[in-house]
């Protein structure tokens, strides 16, 4: 990851609603949720979860299927993790494996969909 894809990705979360809603969509995992869902839970109105939704695309932090008559927002797993080794990447004087072992295992539970519906889809 470059330095300015960061930047881009930090902005979007830079936003109390939009950190809010990348949140959710962290919690639901990689079945992720509808925008009625999103907009219930966290109480905004559709207009301002769809700008929400729209920046957070924009910086490739979520992406969109269609799901029947409904689209499924959920987030890109491979891409948060880009980010966390981004920001990680020199800690530990240089020995980040010291410091992103633990991040990295949490993550890739992240980005594996769930075998069940009941099982849990995302991290601890």
């Amino acid at each position: 990851m470059q330095t300015n894809e960061a930047v881009t990705i930090l902005a979007a979360l830079a936003h109390e609603s939009r950190l809010a809603v990348f949140r959710h969509l962290v919690e639901a995992g990689p079945a992720g949720d509808t925008p009625g869902n999103l907009a219930g839970a966290l109480g905004l109105a559709p207009s301002t979860l769809s700008f929400h939704l729209k920046e957070l695309s924009h910086a490739g932090l979520v992406t969109s299927k269609a799901s029947a008559r409904y689209l499924v927002y959920s987030v890109d797993f491979a891409r948060l993790a880009g980010l966390m080794t981004f920001l990680t990447q020199s800690c530990c004087r240089g020995m980040p494996s010291e410091c992103l072992s633990t991040m990295e295992t949490a993550l890739a539970g992240c980005a594996a969909a769930p075998a069940t519906s009941t099982e849990k889809a995302c991290c601890p």
